[in-house]
C-alpha cells in the first residue's frame, strides 16, 4: 500500500470520528466547537495531518467525555491540564477547555461560525481566534512558524488582523510570527491597519 493511501485511509478515519463527535455533542447540546487543524481545512486550508481538536467549556468536559464513552468513544489518558481526551479506530480527539489565550468561554464559542463539515454542521472557530491561539501557544521551546503561515495564508480574508496584532503584543514569539506574516505580505498590509 502507498503513503498516499495509508494517507487517504487516516484522513478518512479521522473525519469520521470528527462527524461522530460534533453529531453527538450536538445531540447532547454540549456547547463545543471545532479547532485546530480540522477548523483551519474547514475554512479552506490544507487537511489536518495530526489529530482532533474541538473546544468546549471546562465545566461540561467530563460530560462530553462520558457522552462520548456512551456513543462508541474509547477513553485514553491525557496527562496534560488543559484539556481531555478520547479516541476511536487509532483517531485521538482533544477535547480542549483552555486555550493559549485562556478558558474556552462563552464569548469565544459565540464567534463560531456554523458550517458544514463533510456532512455535519457545526460550529467552527473563527480563523482569528484560530490564528491567535496559534502565536501564542509559540514559546522558546515551541516555535515551529509552519502551521500559523499556512493558517495565515489559507485565511488571510478570513482574518481581523487589526485583532490579531493587538493580541500578539501579549507574547515577543506572536509579534515575531506577525513581523513574517506581514514581511511575506500575507497578513492583510502590513503595520498596524
Amino acid at each position: 500500500m502507498s503513503r498516499t493511501d495509508v494517507l487517504g485511509e487516516e484522513f478518512q478515519r479521522q473525519r469520521e470520528v470528527l462527524k461522530r463527535v460534533g453529531a453527538t455533542l450536538k445531540a447532547a447540546e454540549i456547547p463545543f466547537a471545532l479547532a485546530g487543524g480540522y477548523a483551519v481545512w474547514t475554512r479552506g486550508g490544507p487537511e489536518s495531518t495530526h489529530d482532533v481538536d474541538f473546544v468546549l467549556p471546562r465545566s461540561l468536559a467530563e460530560k462530553a467525555v462520558q457522552v462520548l464513552l456512551e456513543n462508541g468513544m474509547d477513553a485514553v489518558a491525557a496527562p496534560e491540564d488543559w484539556l481531555v481526551k478520547v479516541g476511536r479506530d487509532t483517531v485521538v480527539v482533544d477535547l480542549i477547555h483552555r486555550l493559549p489565550t485562556g478558558p474556552v468561554d462563552e464569548d469565544l464559542l459565540g464567534r463560531c461560525d456554523e458550517l458544514p463539515v463533510d456532512s455535519v454542521t457545526m460550529p467552527v472557530m473563527s480563523a482569528t481566534d484560530l490564528i491567535v491561539s496559534r502565536m501564542l501557544a509559540l514559546s522558546e521551546h515551541a516555535c515551529d512558524l509552519s502551521p500559523i503561515l499556512g493558517c495565515g495564508r489559507a485565511l488571510r480574508e478570513q482574518i481581523d488582523w487589526r485583532l490579531v496584532r493587538q493580541e500578539a503584543k501579549r507574547s515577543p514569539f506572536a509579534q515575531s510570527a506577525v513581523g513574517l506574516l506581514d514581511a511575506l505580505d500575507i497578513a492583510g498590509g502590513g503595520g498596524d491597519a
